[in-house]
């Protein structure tokens, strides 16, 4: 409910009267011993909350959008100017001939501070106009910091928003980035009519119910990736046989939490570019480590004779995964390519979330 009421405020005009409440209601309450009655209490603060929220409605309504905003720089000072100027005589004749004449004894000491109390020099005295000019705009202050802040709060709501959508962009090219090379590997088995085949399809089962299903969150348990990678690496087993030699070790507990299917976009791009186009037998060479409070990936493949160095160009997976990297883990990583013309590695550092 006080959250409803809130984000009506926000836009609402009503904003301005609740906030003079709240302005009358602190200044009246730490100013009622100077008042010989209440009614001069309320009729005094009454009048000043009311000049002051004026001149922020003005300010924050008028002056700051339609001048300010728009790089009237000099055009904004000099309305300021003029609109304090034209407050502080309005106060000015206010006090003298209602507020002094009204309740003279409440203003003797205040009236011996001028040597000459005429309007006129009343008008042009310049320190008492800085004095009214502060006390007038100290209300605009206020709500100019509350409106900086919600401003603030907006924008990290949008971009959290906006996060969310570009990693749910990343997911949904990753996965079938995925499936589509899962799916030329049990396609070529099945040309072959391989007694494999079913094994591809269960190992291919379980991948899919682990990419659709239980990896939606931004980042899940280690363990989880580790047998994503294990299956993905039996099934690119069965389709290379002895043409690939695979090592993966790991010493990690599998407790540590990762973004999901980041480790295995390097490892297809390792097949892709290491295994797919190899004559002779090809390597992969895969480590998952910790290290004192980082997680250390690092992925190494044998490229084809003759390749050359600029071959291996990021691919939409490994261009994805750089962008997911700078989401999820903003300057709590360290990624290492390095590209010869008869290998490729990738090493990730991650700090542990």
């Amino acid at each position: 409910m006080i959250q409803k009421i809130y984000k009506y405020l926000e836009v609402s005009p009503l904003k301005y009267l609740v906030f003079g409440l709240v302005i009358f209601a602190f200044s009246a309450s730490s100013s009622s011993w100077y008042y010989a009655t209440t009614s001069e209490l309320l009729i005094v603060y009454s009048i000043r909350s009311t000049v002051q929220i004026v001149v922020a409605i003005l300010i924050i309504e008028l002056l700051i959008p339609f001048l300010l905003n728009k790089q009237k720089n000099i055009a904004f000072i000099f309305s300021l100017a003029f609109t304090l100027l034209v407050f502080y005589a309005v106060c000015t004749v206010i006090s003298k001939y209602y507020l002094e004449a009204t309740y003279p004894a409440t203003y003797v000491n205040y009236l011996k501070r001028f040597s000459d109390t005429s309007l006129l020099a009343r008008l042009v005295n310049i320190n008492e106009f800085i004095s009214k000019s502060l006390y007038l705009l100290y209300p605009t202050f206020l709500l100019l910091v509350f409106k900086l802040y919600n401003d603030k709060q907006h924008l990290l709501k949008l971009n959290e928003q906006k996060k969310a959508t570009e990693l749910a962009a990343l997911k949904n090219q990753l996965n079938p980035h995925f499936l589509f090379n899962t799916l030329n590997n049990l396609y070529a088995l099945a040309l072959k009519k391989s007694d494999d085949t079913t094994k591809v399809i269960q190992k291919l089962s379980n991948i899919l119910d682990y990419i659709l299903y239980r990896c939606n969150d931004n980042y899940v348990s280690l363990d989880k990736e580790i047998d994503l990678i294990e299956n993905y690496l039996s099934l690119e087993k069965i389709r290379y046989a002895d043409r690939v030699k695979i090592s993966f070790s790991k010493n990690v507990t599998g407790q540590e939490k990762i973004a999901p299917l980041l480790l295995l976009t390097f490892i297809e791009n390792a097949f892709k570019h290491g295994v797919k186009e190899e004559i002779n037998q090809a390597s992969i060479e895969i480590n998952i480590s910790k290290k004192q409070e980082q997680l250390v990936f690092t992925v190494k493949n044998s490229k084809p004779a003759g390749s050359a160095v600029s071959a291996n160009k990021d691919s939409i997976g490994l261009k994805n995964i750089k962008k997911q990297l700078e989401l999820l883990y903003p300057k709590a990583y360290d990624l290492i390519i390095e590209n010869t013309s008869n290998s490729f590695s990738a090493n990730l550092k991650l700090d542990i979330i």
